[in-house]
């Protein structure tokens, strides 16, 4: 298919040898792009962002409208439409199946439970656990929704946030003491972060339940705000056992982000 400029062609000459059809990647670029621009734009963003002409995003805007992915606004700008969000929760629901062969071998290596959560919305959604084998261990039902501010997950998802986004997430939110050792203040929150940011993963000291650590980390460039995490008795996930868990944490969140960014590549 001609294009408008030189910047276009190459990119669709990239796009047409991985034998795709052009008119979908296309639309699902301009989707992406849309979600990287906070969910709404025009179509002169779209086009300097993209470098496609406005004629042809105009086009497939039209039929993502049509189809109930995208809507426009009164104010002619498009938005992501409502549809997309049935895609979204089942691909949620599916990221924790792909994640569970990855949560094994954390139980394998590490010997306590392995989780994976999701930030939906304000709140921590755990989407898939593998239990350890020990009698004493920890569970956490799949489905479960909890607050940022008293988990490890939580601590490791926000501190990619900028400090101005966390403190509004923790304004309607509120920080309710799950136990004494729960961070309860914005300051004391925003400067957790700062050590995650520092250390490279996340604790959860007792903070959710008396009795149990947790450590998590984020997964790199993760298709949505995901995290991994083990949770023990602070008996066994003390400061020794952290120091061999944390490097297993991290290289085990760095294949599952590497399997996750090329699952589709070879389909």
């Amino acid at each position: 298919m001609p294009t408008s400029s030189a910047s276009a062609s190459t990119t669709d000459s990239t796009k047409s040898s991985s034998g795709g059809v052009q008119s979908l990647e296309r639309a699902f670029d301009l989707l992406e792009r849309m979600a990287d621009a906070g969910g709404e734009v025009g179509l002169s963003e779209l086009s300097a962002s993209s470098g496609l002409p406005l004629p042809t995003i105009h086009r497939l805007m039209r039929t993502l409208v049509v189809c109930g992915y995208v809507r426009q606004q009164p104010n002619r700008r498009y938005a992501l439409g409502p549809r997309l969000i049935r895609l979204g929760e089942s691909a949620s629901r599916l990221l924790g199946t792909w994640a569970r062969p990855y949560l094994a071998r954390l139980v394998e290596e590490t010997g306590e439970t392995a989780n994976m959560a999701l930030l939906d919305g304000d709140e921590i959604v755990y989407v898939a656990q593998v239990p350890s084998k020990h009698s004493m261990r920890m569970f956490t039902e799949v489905g479960r929704r909890v607050l940022p501010h008293s988990t490890g997950v939580g601590k490791a998802l926000l501190a990619g946030f900028p400090a101005d986004e966390v403190r509004a997430l923790l304004a309607r939110t509120g920080m309710p003491a799950a136990t004494e050792k729960t961070i309860t203040t914005p300051e004391g929150f925003l400067t957790a972060l700062e050590d995650v940011r520092r250390l490279g993963y996340a604790i959860d000291d007792n903070e959710q339940e008396i009795g149990v650590r947790c450590l998590a980390v984020s997964v790199p460039n993760s298709p949505t705000a995901a995290a991994i995490s083990i949770s023990g008795p602070a008996g066994r996930v003390t400061e020794t056992a952290t120091d061999r868990i944390v490097p297993v944490l991290q290289q085990v969140a760095a294949e599952l982000s590497e399997a996750l960014a090329t699952s589709g590549a070879n389909g």
